[in-house]
């Protein structure tokens, strides 16, 4: 039930960065190697002496570790004022971003590839001199690269704090789980009766939001246990310790760690499986925008004009129920956020902060117009019923 390595993974921030540093020790012990088998039939690359490279490359490993200290400054500085001005729950955009992982990890890379190749120079009155060029060269280079990295970092952080770029990112990542989640020729399941017998049901040893549930996996359960499975919350639902998390019927119940080793809980929301958490980032955005402090109407406006691109594409799509039949028999069901629900929460708390405002009014109102032309049949009442509301709009 724990959440599984890969989503352990992808949620450390640390991940990446280091194993682009362990990459760079292997391919500073690598080059050395190669240097010293080598030795004096290589092209020198650096000319200098034993002391002249202890002195590039402690030059080196001192300014990136205080380059990589400055860079790490302005992404907390970053993260602060994006939680603070548009909403906490955006921070997983930035922890997520490659690109600033892949930053640091290039800075860090060539602290550690500079300080792997300072051990292998050698050269006193004891010993013979061994400098090896290829790497100490090699060193130089990730220096610029590293300069190179730093302009495009500079470039990319600016441009990911302002509100457009955020409104947009979110946007596109819901877009995306949408399109997977709500296949265009997505047909409603086969029906099916629950399997015959008593009612079990499956308690969770641990608390936490329901980020992800693996169908394909309790579906086989079902049928190599001849059951029918429930989940009981809903995906992005918080469910406490000790608390229903399935309810199986069935003469042969499965095992209960069987059954929530398909099911990842987490401290937080995600966009693994959740549309409505996509929405509940927009909508904090434009609260926030809303609000006294921050009087920011033009950022609601985008947030606003976003939903609308989402919940048009919601509209013109199929959505099922999530449960899974076979032989007339009822494997599993998962519980799924209706279109009315996932419409009331882009709508509803945007529409009563922002009363006052005129040219918020406008902007649902033609949103819910443009949707009910579009909208598949059973998702039309939710918008009929909500329309009146901004009839004076």
């Amino acid at each position: 039930m724990k959440a599984g390595f890969r989503y352990w993974l992808r949620d450390r921030f640390w991940a990446l960065p280091l194993a682009i540093a362990l990459a760079a020790a292997g391919l500073a012990v690598a080059l050395t190697t190669l240097d010293l088998e080598l030795f004096g039939s290589l092209p020198v690359l650096f000319s200098g002496g034993p002391e002249g490279a202890r002195a590039l490359l402690a030059a080196i490993i001192t300014s990136m570790i205080s380059f990589t200290g400055l860079v790490f400054s302005i992404t907390v500085v970053v993260l602060q004022l994006t939680s603070s001005q548009f909403s906490p729950r955006v921070l997983n955009t930035f922890l997520h971003d490659r690109f600033t992982q892949v930053a640091l990890g290039v800075f860090v890379a060539t602290f550690v590839f500079a300080f792997v190749v300072l051990r292998t120079v050698r050269g006193t009155a004891e010993t013979a001199d061994f400098v090896p060029t290829t790497a100490v060269t090699a060193a130089v280079v990730l220096v610029f690269v590293s300069v190179l990295v730093f302009l495009r970092y500079i470039h990319h952080i600016t441009q990911s704090i302002r509100a457009s770029t955020i409104v947009t990112r979110i946007g596109q990542d819901t877009r995306a789980l949408i399109v997977r989640r709500y296949p265009e020729d997505a047909e409603a399941p086969t029906a099916g009766a629950p399997a015959a017998g008593p009612v079990y049901r499956v308690p969770t040893d641990e608390g936490g939001v329901v980020q992800s549930v693996d169908d394909d996996r309790l579906a086989q359960v079902a049928v190599d246990h001849r059951c029918s499975i429930r989940l009981v919350p809903a995906i992005g639902e918080f469910l406490p310790t000790g608390a229903t998390l399935f309810e199986v019927t069935g003469q042969e119940p499965p095992d209960g760690e069987d059954l929530c080793a398909a099911v990842v809980l987490n401290a937080e929301r995600t966009l693994d499986q959740d549309v409505g958490f996509g929405l509940r980032q927009l909508v904090d955005i434009a609260l926030r925008a809303l609000s006294p402090s921050l009087n920011d109407p033009t950022t609601a406006v985008q947030v606003v004009d976003q939903l609308h691109d989402l919940l048009r594409c919601l509209v013109t799509r199929p959505m099922p129920p999530r449960r899974r039949c076979a032989d007339g028999v009822l494997l599993l069901t998962v519980p799924e956020t209706r279109f009315g629900d996932l419409l009331a929460l882009a709508v509803d708390e945007i529409a009563r902060v922002g009363a006052e405002d005129p040219r918020i009014r406008s902007r649902l109102r033609l949103m819910l117009l443009d949707l009910g032309d579009v909208a598949r049949p059973e998702h039309v009442p939710p918008i009929a019923h909500m329309l009146p509301a901004f009839a004076d709009s």
